[in-house]
């Protein structure tokens, strides 16, 4: 049986291949891991609170999405993509396979240059409850 974090990032990974915002950007480059091309999503670290109550397992699940633009060091299209990305997620609903998404907000966006001062770099955390089976 996969894992509730497996199976939200699934989730996350449909909600953003079948969004047109994000897909006129990206294409079908969002990632689990580094990234391939630019632009692309590509998925970032997660946090994990249980958040259990009485006869429920729960949690408190966020992930951060990174979104990838080389724009001639700017940071225009890192913004349109963070913001494609938080319209695709933000109170969106989706079924997970054997876990339950309670609810998905959007609770942090961010647009910032790379170190390497070309790559625009933006980030996008969205928080889950889980109810887990």
């Amino acid at each position: 049986m996969a894992s509730p974090s497996e199976e939200l990032q699934g989730a996350i990974f449909a909600l953003l291949s079948a969004d047109a915002g994000v897909t006129e950007i990206v294409g079908a480059a969002i990632y689990d891991g580094k990234p391939g091309q630019y632009p692309c999503v590509s998925f970032g670290p997660t946090s994990v609170v249980p958040d259990d109550a009485d006869c429920l397992t729960a949690r408190s699940e966020t992930v951060q999405l990174d979104c990838w633009v080389k724009d001639d060091s700017r940071l225009r299209m890192t913004k349109r993509l963070v913001d494609a990305v938080k319209v695709a997620l933000h109170k969106a609903s989706a079924s997970l396979p054997t876990h339950g998404l309670v609810s998905m907000e959007v609770t942090l966006m961010q647009s910032f240059m790379d170190r390497d001062g070309l790559t625009g770099h933006g980030v996008v955390q969205v928080e889950c409850e889980v109810e887990e089976n």
